[in-house]
């Protein structure tokens, strides 16, 4: 008997432990009240796992230039996935590129029934040029709302990058030269998508500036400079929009790859600028996995078995603390549990194309630049015969290259649209066009994804009596100038920032000939970069710039040239007089040129704008500059108060003197004291676009000022300072067009922030200073 008792309390010990062992292995579910004890639950090789995408199904390399790969699973095309840990209950995580649209396969394997387009999108540098964030807000939500229904979790965007040199390939992605503007147009996009409950990733953070050895090459920038320009967009976009996810970017700063540097992805994004969200690589970002972990980039994309491995040998050699993976595991639970898959949304794979291609073609005119108009050459009447000169007036780019290519239905041409119109097109040069283009296309086939050098078709030649007989019969000649760029490639001076002798010798012809005749050219520069206009523009009556319109490109042209649309762009970067005159030309993309492995930002914050106006340098066309088929008066600018307190209010008056409809974009610069260090000539603090106003209708802008506007960053003292001393507030239509001006002062020195001194140089910097 008692033999039997000790057996079974033998047998219900060992039930009992069986059950504990059993209920052990239970793992709970993931809530987004739970983060914790789900990660405390995890094995390393779980937590290594989650820390790491789920590599490329095609396997495709990382090259020199980047990488080329894509989902091959749930949503074919995306730029990659998240391991899922069903166990958790944790989803696979869908990411896809989205600057200018969607970037998925139009056609998937095995499915021979249904196609998934997306609608192409004006380009970044288009939807800047609206300075309107709320369509610029309202785009993004139907572009959310797109990759939401096809099933995407997050998009990689948008790019943020300052454009500091008009060569870089991946402009057309990017907004401005200007950090305030990129930050408000970047937090507009970012408000719009995520209104979605879907997630963004701004990017590349940061001083992405360049294509040429982007993985590898090393930026040397000041504190000031890189505090000033290159950071304070990005910090603006997160404060303002909070973007679930920030992409660090490939290059170094001062020495240390983006997302191995703890001072710019704790330091500054989280510590100082209160960012609590998810950190991801680029694809491929970064050497040393384990360093990334420490210097909180939380998830490295797209992932490899490589990389787990060493994290997991990091941990048990001791070289890496586990508390590091947990905390970048609760940032990357925290964006898991907002996502559309996590919560189980039943995407339809049926967006609203139809409806989204009236916005795309509305925000594609609203931010058409009106660079010349002599004469009142444009609008277009209804009664003039029209012909069309240059590849691109038949075979339009509607965005770039790389991660910002959409694959759309379909895309409107130049021609086709200015037919659409009503437009009577004199034909006589279409066919030789048109097969001009086919047979380059034959000679030279286009990859389907282009990562690299973009071919763009030679002009075709024309003699000039060809020219004469089709000016004969026709009133107007249409020039487009076609530039096409994208990742993994900076754009060629000579016929690509330049015009080639063939653009350059056809446009002088077509001029004289037409102008012989008392009739008119217009030229329409289809580009995603600035690119070099003194040298012709006179020759032009006048000059459209639509940047990349999108899928919709051909049909906004068309309601801009007939008045349709009243154009009410300006420009977000400077056109220079020629590329030397940049304050960045010099050292761009840096040494060696070929392959650079260190480029020194040697102007410092004299970008752009900042340097042409401070150094009296004359651009061809100015920061902020774009004309209208009607005229604007500013009037009345009244400050809140002579002295600053904490906050100054202008109000000005901005009054339609034309004869047609027109919206004005009003931009607020200030020029600051100079106490104890340089600053530019002035600075854009402020912009508002007025609604239509009909002719002799006047609209009252209001701009609000704060202690940050106000202040420059003092590298030695490590703070934002607003000097003591005169400020003057200047109202103008371009940072060269300077309409109304009033001052006011600061009685009192103000540390608007004080931080920590982070990503010093490494070499001595002999930065450019302005006349003092």
């Amino acid at each position: 008997m008692k033999i039997l008792q000790i057996a079974f309390v033998c047998i219900f010990i060992s039930s009992q432990f069986v059950c504990l062992s059993q209920k052990s292995n239970i793992k709970p579910l993931l809530n987004n009240l739970n983060i914790a004890d789900v990660i405390a639950s995890m094995t390393l090789e779980e937590k290594a796992s989650l820390l790491l995408g789920a590599g490329l199904s095609s396997q495709a390399p990382i090259t020199q230039d980047g990488i080329i790969g894509d989902v091959k699973g749930k949503v074919q095309g995306a730029t990659g996935s998240t391991n899922p840990l069903p166990q958790y209950g944790i989803p696979e995580i869908i990411m896809s590129d989205g600057p200018a649209g969607l970037r998925i396969d139009p056609i998937r394997a095995n499915d021979s029934i249904k196609t998934y387009y997306a609608t192409a999108w004006p380009v970044g540098l288009l939807l800047a040029s609206t300075w309107d964030t709320c369509l610029v807000s309202k785009v993004s939500k139907a572009l959310g709302n797109e990759a939401k229904e096809y099933g995407v979790d997050a998009l990689l965007a948008p790019g943020m990058n300052l454009i500091r040199d008009p060569l870089n390939g991946r402009n057309f992605e990017y907004y401005s030269e200007d950090p305030l503007l990129s930050g408000k147009i970047g937090s507009a996009y970012v408000n719009g998508v995520q209104a979605n409950n879907m997630g963004c990733s701004v990017k590349h953070f940061v001083a992405n500036n360049q294509e040429s050895n982007r993985l590898n090459v090393n930026v040397n920038v000041s504190e000031r400079a890189l505090r000033e320009m290159y950071l304070r967009g990005f910090e603006i976009a997160i404060k303002e929009s909070y973007p679930w996810l920030v992409m660090s970017s490939y290059n170094k700063v001062n020495g240390e790859y983006t997302p191995e540097s703890y001072e710019l992805l704790m330091t500054i994004l989280r510590k100082e600028w209160g960012y609590n969200g998810c950190v991801i690589t680029d694809w491929g970002g970064g050497r040393d996995d384990v360093q990334q972990m420490r210097a909180g980039n939380d998830l490295i994309m797209p992932g490899a078995d490589i990389k787990r491995q060493a994290i997991i040998e990091a941990v048990k050699n001791g070289s890496l603390d586990e508390k590091v993976l947990d905390r970048n595991l609760e940032n990357i639970l925290k964006f898991t549990v907002k996502t559309p898959a996590f919560k189980n949304y039943n995407f339809s794979d049926s967006p609203d194309l139809d409806g989204h291609a009236e916005l795309a073609r509305m925000a594609a005119a609203e931010g058409v630049v009106l660079l010349k108009n002599n004469n009142k050459t444009l609008p277009l009447v209804p009664q003039n015969k029209l012909v069309l000169f240059g590849c691109a007036s038949y075979d339009t780019f509607s965005g770039g290259t790389g991660s910002g290519e959409v694959y759309s239905r379909y895309r409107v041409s130049i021609i086709v649209g200015m037919r659409k119109a009503g437009y009577e097109i004199n034909t006589q040069l279409e066919n030789r066009y048109y097969n001009h283009i086919e047979q380059d296309k034959v000679d030279f086939p286009r990859p389907k994804k282009t990562l690299g050098k973009v071919r763009i078709t030679p002009e075709l030649p024309l003699r000039d009596e060809q020219i004469e007989k089709v000016a004969t019969e026709s009133d107007i000649a249409i020039y487009t100038i076609g530039r096409q760029a994208g990742e993994g490639r900076d754009i060629d001076i000579e016929g690509g920032f330049n015009l080639d002798s063939i653009e350059y010798n056809q446009i002088k012809r077509i001029a004289n000939i037409f102008h012989a005749k008392n009739k008119r050219l217009v030229v329409i520069i289809n580009s995603g970069a600035p690119i070099e206009t003194a040298s012709w523009k006179n020759i032009a009556d006048a000059i459209i710039l639509p940047w990349l319109p999108g899928q919709e490109a051909g049909n906004a042209i068309a309601d801009v040239l007939s008045g349709k649309t009243n154009p009410s762009g300006k420009l977000t970067v400077t056109f220079p007089m020629k590329y030397e005159d940049l304050s960045t030309s010099i050292n761009f993309p840096g040494v060696p040129s070929r392959r650079p492995k260190q480029v020194t930002y040697e102007e410092g914050i004299y970008v752009g704008y900042r340097y042409m106006n401070s150094f009296q340098v004359k651009p061809s066309f100015s920061f902020g500059y774009g004309l209208s088929y009607t005229q604007f008066e500013y009037s009345k600018l009244k400050l809140s108060s002579s002295v600053f307190n904490n906050e100054i209010i202008a109000d000005v008056k901005i009054t339609n003197t034309g004869k047609v409809a027109g919206k004005e974009i009003v931009q607020l610069y200030i020029a600051a004291p100079k106490v104890t260090i340089d600053k530019p000539e002035e600075e854009l603090k402020s912009f508002a676009k007025t609604k239509l106003l009909q002719p002799g209708e006047s609209q009252i802008l209001h701009f609000s000022l704060n202690t940050k506007d106000l202040a420059s960053f003092y590298t030695e003292q490590s703070s934002w300072i607003a000097d003591a001393g005169k400020y003057i507030v200047k109202i103008g239509a371009s940072s060269t067009d300077i309409r109304q001006e009033k001052a006011f002062s600061l009685n009192n020195k103000i540390v608007v922030e004080k931080l920590s001194s982070s990503m010093s140089p490494i070499i001595n910097i002999e930065e450019i200073k302005a006349p003092f």
